[in-house]
């Protein structure tokens, strides 16, 4: 038997069916058992049933004899960041990211923030949990129960994330910064004090910054477009220099310039290998299949070494440690520094931008419109697809002789090279939804990455798939 909540490397599902206390219950008590914890801390989003999930998640460890730290509100990298800095045996966040209000989750890591995946605990936690009578009414004996502490510990994960610029060269900014009525808010409190307190002038026009269960402006998404209009709306009339927009667990950030212009993450990473590559010559930059060639022009002119890897954070994480690569990045919107525990987060690139932007003295349109126009990219289109596996074996089959080059990592990647007429394209099923995900790019001919991007969704069309554009 399986539950169908537990997913590749998380755990994710509509509340009630799929996710409820119990289930949350006998996670805390399997969870003790397969990491063989001792010390773990958890926190929730502000997704409604987060703390009644939470609370349960922490009655099961506690059962299985596992002392807790509660953390409280707080986005999935404050987990990280503590349950190695605590020296804790393992890291529990509820959260659904951006999936609908319908839905909640779990992302797991053990010790030193490692996520657990269904290559290293996963697949363990959900046999239990599974074979199991265990019940949130379950008789333990109180001497063998684990104890219970609330913490605060966000000034030392603030100062940490400051730590990853120098304050003497932050020019003076006005960014507007948008949490998405989720759990960014008191991030960004923070951050602001501690900036006044090294002199920075940074001026935060914050919108839809309290947290909401009720998401009252949307699911904080910012990949959809229709979730953007708020923070371009706010860089146009603030005058701008910045915007800046997470997802629900701030685990990823997304981008505008000064002229409300959303940033495809695809070229801040390439901003970021740059950076980092500028002092530390030789290092290696992982990077996903979606888009993939400006990422790798950029690290090869900076003198590091790019290496793909399969979409997704365990997977990154994994092969960053392998690796010991300096930065990976996503164009999701993950970004992972070694660093942080070779983890994710929404708040260091933010900061390593405006400082980037602040010592070559560019706007954000300035450092990226370079990179726009040499590799256009069509974004990620995201489709709902009745057999997924025949419409990507279609796709696959119509360019097939035609293709320079073909990768198999995730889904299908075609590279076709021939004079003046150079473009890519990845097609793959999600990780984490009921999605069809493609990106196409071309080099410097728009024309023709948009000419192919219609190309490829004809084919899935008249493959009388059900798609449905996101």
């Amino acid at each position: 038997m399986s539950l169908s909540c537990f997913k590749s490397y998380d755990i994710r599902g509509r509340l009630g069916d799929e996710i409820n206390p119990d289930i949350a219950y006998r996670i805390g008590r399997a969870f003790a058992i397969v990491i063989k914890a001792q010390k773990v801390v958890v926190g929730g989003d502000a997704r409604a049933t987060s703390e009644t999930l939470k609370q349960a998640l922490s009655d099961g460890l506690r059962d299985g004899g596992v002392d807790v730290v509660d953390l409280g509100l707080v986005g999935t990298e404050e987990i990280y960041f503590a349950t190695s800095d605590l020296k804790m045996d393992g890291g529990i966040v509820i959260t659904a990211s951006h999936n609908p209000i319908d839905y909640n989750g779990m992302k797991l890591v053990c010790a030193d923030s490692k996520p657990i995946s269904r290559t290293n605990g996963l697949n363990e936690i959900e046999a239990l949990v599974v074979a199991q009578p265990w019940t949130i009414k379950s008789n333990v004996d109180n001497k063998n129960r684990g104890s219970i502490t609330q913490l605060n510990h966000s000034s030392v994960y603030v100062k940490h994330l400051i730590s990853y610029i120098s304050p003497t060269k932050i020019k003076p900014f006005k960014l507007v910064v948008n949490a998405g009525n989720g759990a960014a808010g008191h991030v960004i409190d923070e951050i602001e004090s501690l900036f006044r307190q090294y002199n920075i002038v940074v001026e935060f026009i914050k919108i839809h910054h309290t947290p909401d269960s009720n998401f009252p402006h949307g699911i904080p998404n910012p990949l959809l477009i229709e979730n953007r209009k708020s923070t371009i709306d706010a860089v146009l009339k603030h005058k701008a220099d910045m915007g800046i927009a997470w997802d629900g667990d701030f685990d990823r950030c997304f981008l505008f310039d000064e002229n409300g212009q959303y940033i495809e993450s695809y070229y801040i990473i390439g901003l970021l290998a740059q950076a980092f590559l500028q002092n530390n010559k030789n290092e290696k930059i992982i990077h996903d299949p979606r888009l993939t060639w400006n990422t790798i022009e950029v690290v090869k002119q900076a003198g590091g070494e790019a290496i793909l890897c399969k979409t997704g954070h365990a997977f990154i994480k994994e092969l960053m440690r392998k690796e010991n690569a300096i930065y990976s990045g996503e164009m999701s919107g993950h970004h992972y520094f070694r660093d942080f525990f070779y983890c994710d987060s929404g708040m260091i690139p933010w900061l390593l931008i405006i400082q980037l932007l602040s010592v070559k003295n560019l706007t954000l349109s300035e450092a990226v419109n370079k990179q726009i126009d040499a590799y256009p990219s069509s974004g990620e289109i995201n489709l709902i697809i009745a057999n997924p596996k025949q419409a990507i074996d279609s796709v696959l089959q119509h360019f097939r002789l035609q293709a320079s080059h073909i990768d198999f990592t995730d889904g299908i990647s075609m590279e076709f090279i021939s004079k003046g007429n150079e473009w890519r394209f990845n097609l793959r099923v999600s990780n984490t939804e009921a999605l069809v995900r493609l990106n196409v790019e071309a080099r410097a001919n728009k024309e023709l990455m948009k000419e192919k991007t219609n190309d490829i969704l004809t084919i899935l069309h008249k493959n009388n798939l059900s798609s449905n554009s996101k």
